[in-house]
């Protein structure tokens, strides 16, 4: 009878579809391709970023979600807590942001199609924060080369009664070549169009650009791409690491 329980979870473990962990071959920009039905993926990102502005900072923010195959092409994914750990010059913080639903449905893939399609599309709360994002995906293959772009447009409504507004439209173009089926390594762009208030007065924008590396083994991957800020935007981060692990349970 002491056996019994260890043996029926092997039986439920011989059930479980076999699975491995999908690979990111980008740190901040997605991919096209979604998870097979049946498939349960846990990743966990961790992004540094530091700005040398007045109020020199350091910040490292951590994501974790568990991310779900639905059908052959549509993925559901839930975050189930965003936060981070600020350092500052006069003083220190750690504070939980968000948490968020994020839904993927593919349109065409990568390989055997003109160019891999997909829509995206993520809603976010937390204490007085709602964020709505919105994502065209386009990718393509070509044998051990992988091109990835991406147009974000994301609206934000934060502050008492949801009061401030604002919104940022966001292009991201990346290329990844694949050394062998275990490693990648390429580069990444993001350009940033920021909208406060819903204005463009300022006419404010953003770009960063840096290297990546990926590698994967069995039922997991790591990946960790820096992008370096290429304009002289005041608050925006100079540097930008983030690193991502991966695991499929």
């Amino acid at each position: 009878m002491r056996k019994s329980p260890l043996l029926a979870l092997s039986f439920l473990i011989l059930l479980l579809p076999s699975l491995s962990a999908g690979v990111r071959h980008f740190g901040f920009i997605y991919e096209a391709p979604t998870s097979p039905p049946g498939a349960v993926e846990m990743e966990n990102f961790m992004t540094w970023q530091y700005a040398t502005s007045a109020e020199r900072s350091d910040q490292l923010a951590f994501r974790h979600e568990f991310e779900f195959g639905v059908t052959d092409r549509f993925q559901a994914s839930i975050y189930l807590a965003d936060w981070s750990y600020q350092n500052e010059r006069r003083h220190s913080a750690l504070r939980y942001a968000d948490s968020a639903v994020e839904l993927i449905y593919n349109l065409s893939n990568p390989v055997v199609d003109p160019v891999g399609l997909s829509i995206y599309q993520e809603i976010k709360g937390g204490n007085r924060l709602l964020e709505w994002e919105s994502k065209l995906i386009a990718q393509k293959n070509l044998g051990p080369l992988i091109l990835a772009y991406n147009a974000t447009l994301e609206a934000v409504w934060e502050g008492e009664h949801l009061s401030g507004r604002s919104g940022e439209f966001q292009q991201a173009i990346g290329a990844s070549y694949e050394l062998s089926p275990r490693l990648s390594f390429g580069v990444e762009l993001l350009h940033e169009f920021l909208f406060p208030n819903w204005q463009d007065e300022k006419k404010l924008t953003n770009l960063f650009v840096g290297p990546n590396i990926s590698y994967r083994r069995g039922n997991w991957f790591a990946t960790i791409a820096a992008l370096a800020q290429a304009t002289d935007t005041e608050g925006e981060p100079d540097l930008q690491v983030r690193f991502i692990f991966g695991v499929g349970l």
